[in-house]
């Protein structure tokens, strides 16, 4: 199986192969070599009719190249076509929305910072770290497009008022009951109840575990900004670099298995619990 990091490398290489190979210079040198080329196909005597688009292909090859060379260019490309993948529309309160918005200029800072610097154990790799960042907002993103949905679940929110009365009102009737089939009738409805109580316990608590882990997500990454505005070389020779990559995994891996864990029990495209 091929390692998660990996296939984001692979995946980012041929993104910026198709954007070297399709850039917008290169559809005008085709073009304007075959607009030559019917205008004038020979302006010169010596001039071959293939000539205009030799120049062309010429040219394209040129930014091409040039184009896979440019690893600036190049990552911010990546980080654009990334962060269009967001649609924070979907996002429907505003305060979780600004949480997005920040992490994402974060992710910006942070690469930026992380591809100028030189001679580092950290920004040797500079591909992998902009991998873990991209694992880390995703997984923010996804974190608070289920807490936009848990908040705005009107199901939820009826059922976490009713539920607790209704099992209540079920305990009294049972302890006034004296037939015993309508006993065990009530003794599984009641079983039933307070399942589906100890669910949206259970899922409360984890929304609540997922707000505060939101908040300590964005001042990690919050940390890291300052970290890497401040870093220098000699400090990530000496292993601050290795510090801030293992916090920047740490996160991902902390915020991937909290997603995973509200994907279990809630399913925030559908009202109710999952």
């Amino acid at each position: 199986m091929t390692p998660p990091e990996a296939k984001s490398t692979q995946e980012a290489r041929k993104i910026i192969f198709q954007y070297a190979l399709f850039r917008v210079e290169n559809a005008i040198l085709i073009a304007g070599a075959i607009l030559l080329t019917w205008l004038f196909p020979r302006p010169f005597p010596w001039w071959p009719v293939w000539g205009w688009v030799l120049l062309a292909l010429i040219g394209v090859a040129g930014i091409f190249f040039s184009s896979l060379g440019n690893a600036r260019d190049n990552s911010q490309f990546l980080l654009k076509q990334f962060q269009g993948q967001f649609d924070l529309r979907k996002i429907k309160q505003a305060e979780l929305r600004r949480d997005v918005e920040l992490a994402l200029e974060y992710q910006r800072r942070i690469e930026d910072k992380v591809r100028r610097q030189h001679a580092s154990l950290l920004w040797d790799r500079p591909e992998e770290t902009a991998n873990q960042l991209t694992e880390w907002v995703t997984n923010i993103y996804q974190l608070a497009l289920r807490l936009d949905a848990y908040r705005r679940d009107t199901l939820l929110e009826h059922e976490s008022q009713s539920v607790p009365q209704e099992l209540d009102s079920l305990v009294q009737r049972r302890k006034r009951e004296t037939n015993p089939d309508f006993q065990k009738e009530f003794d599984q409805v009641i079983e039933t109840k307070k399942k589906q109580w100890e669910a949206l316990r259970a899922l409360a608590a984890r929304m609540k575990q997922a707000e505060l882990q939101l908040a300590q997500s964005l001042a990690a990454l919050a940390t890291v900004n300052s970290q890497v505005q401040l870093i220098e070389a000699q400090d990530a020779e000496g292993g601050r670099s290795q510090r801030i990559q293992g916090d920047i995994q740490e996160q991902v891996n902390r915020l991937h298995d909290l997603v995973s864990s509200i994907n279990e029990v809630y399913d925030y495209h559908t009202p109710g619990l999952g």
